[in-house]
């Protein structure tokens, strides 16, 4: 995954401060962290790139962890090319080409994987600072809400957007996360996704190779060798793809393909998977659990699809804690429209349009032990 410019991100250094856990934060422009606790359940979040840099729960033995992969700074975020933790958009995934065609006009995009855009170019919303709107750090639902304004043209997308963001804590172990978004002035394609790592044995202690996974998707949408969908909707029945019955993460991994790198095969999962039921209600998307810490983690989403990476490109990564970061140390859930759907008129349209109502997606996380 392309960098972005260094001066651009030694700029964006130079701005960084930390907002106390209590601070009254509505309205600022700084960049913080914001800590959300409810006994022994608490979430960490940064308002660059609407961030989450911490999930901490106990184990089958009571003993807190750190379930997320990330870093110790808001620089290193700043600098990261993994999207730890980040709110990816305009457009998350990748846009065949970094072109597409609305209403008669091409838009041509920033392509910052190849020769395509991926997760809204290279400096998508996961690399600007979001303004803090709300904060309640404790009580019953703590919550923080973070906006951010897309202009005209950012990215090489269309029109203006507002976007809105709310991770919110509920009882027992539940992280929610409420996103919307408004078209103000131009239709535009909007496909927001939360790209968390999730070490369910805690960050950093080595692969997820031996979690189980069980993901409630009769479908995928194949992919190309540049990972671009090719228009195809198959059943995963008798395919590596099939993880409709809990299975273990590397039963089948050297089976799939997950991109390739200086010219080399990376196996693993990076795929969309197309979840079932009705694609605009709040439903059972996935489910996962690590066997060693007793760790268990339950996703309901309310889009058509999941992308389920298994962080194949991992290697070498300095994170939290001193910890070093490999290939398959985490595995990401993130719920989505199609990718390149804009490119493929027979997905569900991701096509968000001035006063014919917002964007929205919900996650929640359940987690148990």
């Amino acid at each position: 995954m392309a960098r972005a410019p260094l001066l651009l991100l030694l700029a964006a250094a130079c701005l960084l401060s930390f907002a106390g856990a209590g601070a009254n934060a509505a309205g600022r422009k700084m960049v913080g962290v914001y800590e959300l606790s409810k006994g022994d359940f608490s979430v960490k979040v940064t308002n660059w790139g609407a961030t989450v840099t911490s999930v901490v729960f106990p184990d089958s033995k009571g003993n807190l962890g750190d379930v997320v992969l990330g870093y110790d700074t808001i620089a290193e975020y700043v600098n990261g090319s993994a999207y730890f933790g980040a709110l990816v958009g305009r457009v998350a995934n990748r846009v065949a080409n970094a072109r597409f065609v609305l209403d008669g006009k091409v838009y041509h995009l920033y392509a910052n994987d190849g020769k395509n855009a991926l997760h809204g170019g290279h400096r998508g919303f996961s690399k600007v600072i979001w303004t803090v709107k709300e904060y309640v750090s404790g009580g019953d639902t703590p919550h923080i809400t973070l906006y951010y304004h897309s202009f005209e043209g950012e990215q090489g997308f269309p029109g203006a957007l507002d976007v809105y963001v709310t991770y919110e804590l509920s009882s027992p172990y539940v992280l929610s996360v409420r996103m919307n978004a408004t078209a103000l002035d131009k239709a535009t394609p909007v496909n927001l996704a939360q790209h968390t790592y999730w070490n369910l044995g805690g960050q950093g202690s080595g692969d997820v190779l031996g979690n189980t996974i069980q993901l409630f998707a009769s479908r995928y949408t194949p992919v190309d060798s540049t990972l671009i969908p090719t228009g195809q909707v198959a059943p995963v029945a008798g395919t590596p793809y099939d993880l409709r019955a809990p299975t273990a993460v590397g039963a089948h991994i050297h089976q799939v393909s997950g991109g390739s790198s200086n010219g080399s095969t990376i196996y693993g999962y990076d795929m969309n998977y197309v979840v079932d039921g009705d694609e605009h209600a709040l439903r059972k998307v996935a489910a996962v659990r690590d066997g060693a810490s007793g760790r268990g983690l339950e996703l309901w989403a309310d889009q058509p699809g999941v992308q389920f990476y298994t962080g194949n490109f991992l290697k070498d990564i300095h994170g939290k804690g001193g910890k070093v970061y490999e290939e398959y140390g985490a595995l990401c859930l993130e719920t989505q429209g199609f990718p390149d759907a804009v490119n493929h008129p027979g997905f569900p349209s991701q096509i968000v349009r001035p006063g014919q109502g917002a964007y929205k997606h919900d996650m929640v996380f359940k987690f148990s032990f």
